[in-house]
């Protein structure tokens, strides 16, 4: 286990720890699992790996934990009851199914959000909790239905030949507990396992390396506790010490020294996390000794923030001759681009939005990979939802309210059944006929699909159903539209050149996989030689001469509800280390005294972590826009015989709540509701809830430790 600090090239010893195993005879690279977090980083491993042996490695697996999981599954997708050419759920095709799902129930969204739901499957999913251990433990009936559904959801997936991105991790798991002859086959398959961002795995992904690696122990996982920062999504620091428990005869290496930053921003940066108690430890060094102060700036609010960012890059880039795309601007939510992007538009400096939107995400992105899917899946109902619909045949809500309940009947896919639609009693002549008609134009797309590329059949999709005059009709935004649909065949032909002629499946099937597997922080929105945005999260192993952290508040930066609990608040402090790392020469932690949240302007105190850096490296400054008072709230250094107060919860948060009678509110625990009123002030402010939930009802709360949020999605 490498224990790798930030900047400390923790890559650059996988891929020459890998290149080494095969260079030297000893291991073919046919043989050879290497495991990593984004697509990006499995190209550039590879793409390195290549140049070190001065030839492709023609034959390794090498690729995220999904896209290997899936090419593993298109080999063994029988065994745990699907075909090979199952379909792949992005989250938009979950969410849908989960709506589906709660309105045939008889649930209430605004009482059971959808998307609350989906994170509370999701998260069992990825602590392999199944949905029958879930609803046994749950403590609330919003836990309860998010059990229901995801019992059904299990059983809607296996009609409609799909997984979403967590089964795709569990079925491979199940394979090897039902299938030991398939466990044993993979163990003897790969005579060596390299795990990259071992930090970011979650128990699934976890108990995959330990099974695979189980048989011969050659596993070498490279990591960093201290950049720990998705447990929202099930990543688990602790898997870093189950490894050392699981693999007794582990080899522990650190790597201490960083190639990349000055040592002034690496004594801030250590400065800040050494006030985590759940770490390995190490203290990051570098042979850059000095370097520019750490600027810590206050700003009157966010526009002034935004503001004095862009002057501030102006005079980098004409004194210091750096260029716009040697600086970022990190932030903890996508919220606070907004006054950035206006900034730095209003005086034409160059920028780019990373982790924007996924581009298969885009409504005729999806509209156009719907009728692909149905293609290779007949039985994948959510895609036959969307195209059935684009463009417009005169099939109404009414008619697939009917075609559902057939199906449901009958026991057949949603394009089965309306081939036969001539069969339901409650549909009108011309719906039958429609639906008819759709049907067999699937069926016609699927001619020689085994031997027609994935651009072909798109390119025969977009002519069949005039798809382009479809989007012409909604004038200059179905024109740009129109630029994303060319974009996306391009994208097909790309890929059909590149494509690896030894992988399984149709090449469609296999196209859509990467498609599906494809993340939003991947995509990039804007100029490529312009400032980057984005946030701390999407910024991890990136670097820049200059970085600006905007928005270091209590109740931003760290989140508020983070401070609920030390564990929440010490991956906050690792998403600050990881902030000020990025920088190679010069960054900025930049806060306001003020910031306009939810339409209100809640005041605002410097964050805690401003505090951890050490004053000897700091240069204290404020905006042109901030008169008076006390810029920073430097409390001195504990000693055993100082005792603090504790501060007022009211004065710590920039996110203290003001709530009004009738307000939508949502309790982590209780679900949403609506306040019947308010009383009291300041720490003593309660607000009566009546929650949606009628087991919960009506409850006094105090609200500067409840924990409210406004509940947007009801409003």
């Amino acid at each position: 286990m490498v224990l790798a600090g930030a900047g400390s090239g923790k890559t650059r010893v996988l891929t020459t720890r890998l290149a080494h195993l095969v260079h030297h005879g000893r291991i073919s690279p046919s043989r050879v699992l290497a495991v990593t977090f984004t697509n990006r980083a499995a190209g550039e491993m590879r793409s390195r790996v290549g140049q070190l042996l001065g030839r492709d490695p023609a034959g390794l697996w090498i690729g995220t934990f999904h896209s290997i999981c899936a090419r593993l599954l298109r080999r063994e997708a029988p065994r745990v009851g699907f075909t090979s050419q199952f379909t792949i759920y992005d989250e938009v095709d979950r969410l849908a199914l989960i709506k589906r799902l709660l309105e045939r129930g008889g649930y209430v969204p605004r009482a059971f959000p959808p998307r609350q739901i989906q994170s509370i499957i999701s998260a069992a999913k990825n602590r392999m909790v199944p949905a029958e251990e879930l609803a046994a433990a749950a403590e609330d009936r919003i836990t309860r239905v998010a059990a229901d559904i995801y019992h059904e959801m299990t059983r809607a997936l296996l009609a409609a030949n799909a997984m979403d991105f967590d089964d795709l991790l569990l079925h491979p798991l199940t394979l090897f507990s039902e299938h030991r002859d398939r466990l044993q086959h993979y163990q003897h398959r790969f005579d060596a396992i390299l795990v990259d961002e071992f930090q970011d795995t979650n128990r699934a992904q976890y108990l995959l390396v330990r099974h695979l690696g189980g048989g011969h122990g050659n596993v070498c996982v490279v990591g960093d506790d201290d950049q720990s920062i998705y447990s929202w999504r099930g990543a688990d620091v602790r898997n870093m010490l189950d490894f050392k428990a699981d693999f007794p005869s582990v080899k522990l290496v650190r790597l201490e020294e960083n190639y990349r930053s000055t040592q002034v921003i690496l004594d801030a940066a250590n400065g800040v996390i050494a006030e985590n108690r759940q770490r390995l430890g190490k203290t990051l060094f570098t042979s850059r000794p000095g370097g520019e102060m750490v600027d810590i700036i206050a700003a009157a609010d966010e526009r002034d923030e935004a503001e004095w960012i862009a002057r501030e890059m102006r005079e980098r880039s004409a004194t210091d001759l750096y260029a716009f795309h040697d600086m970022a601007i990190l932030y903890r939510t996508n919220a606070q681009s907004r006054a950035l992007e206006e900034a730095l538009r209003r005086v034409s400096i160059p920028y780019r939005v990373v982790g924007a939107a996924s581009f298969y995400q885009r409504r005729e992105v999806k509209d156009l990979i719907a009728y692909l899917r149905l293609v290779v899946n007949p039985a994948d109902d959510e895609a036959f939802m969307r195209a059935v619909q684009v463009p417009k045949r005169g099939i109404g809500l009414a008619s697939l309210t009917a075609l559902q309940s057939a199906a449901t009947q009958w026991s057949k896919s949603l394009l089965e059944t309306a081939a036969i639609a001539d069969r339901i009693i409650d549909l009108r002549p011309l719906a039958k006929q429609r639906l008819v008609d759709f049907a067999d134009l699937c069926q016609r797309f699927r001619t020689g699909l085994a031997d027609t590329t994935p651009a072909a059949i798109l390119e025969r999709v977009i002519e069949t159903i005039d798809y382009e005059s479809h989007l012409a009709r909604e004038g200059f935004e179905g024109m740009e539209r129109l630029e994303n649909v060319r974009e996306l065949v391009a994208a097909t032909g790309e890929w059909s050149e590149e494509m690896d002629p030894d992988e399984l499946g149709f090449p469609l099937e296999r196209f859509l996989a990467g498609a599906a597997l494809t993340s939003a922080a991947e995509q990039v929105a804007g100029d490529a030689e312009g400032v980057s945005l984005m946030t701390v999260h999407t910024a991890k192993g990136l670097e820049w001469p200059i970085v600006f952290v905007s928005g270091l508040e209590d109740g931003l930066f760290p989140l508020r509800r983070a401070l609920e609990s030390e564990e929440d608040t010490e991956e906050e402090r690792r998403l600050a280390y990881v902030s000020i790392t990025r920088a190679r020469d010069r960054v900025y932690l930049i806060w306001s005294r003020t910031r306009r949240r939810g339409g209100q302007l809640m005041p605002g105190l410097p964050s805690r972590f401003i505090d951890a850096v050490p004053q000897e490296v700091v240069r204290e400054r404020r905006t042109s826009g901030v008169f008076g008072g006390d810029l920073f709230r430097r409390k001195p250094k504990p000693t055993p015989w100082t005792v603090f107060e504790e501060p007022e919860p009211e004065l710590e948060s920039q996110d203290t709540p003001r709530f009004v009678k009738g307000e939508r509110v949502r309790h982590r625990r209780f679900g949403s509701g609506t306040i019947a009123g308010v009383s009291g002030t300041g720490r003593d402010l309660k607000a009566t809830v009546s929650f949606d939930d009628e087991e919960v009802g009506t409850k006094q709360l105090l609200v500067v430790y409840a924990g409210l949020e406004r509940d947007w999605d009801s409003a």
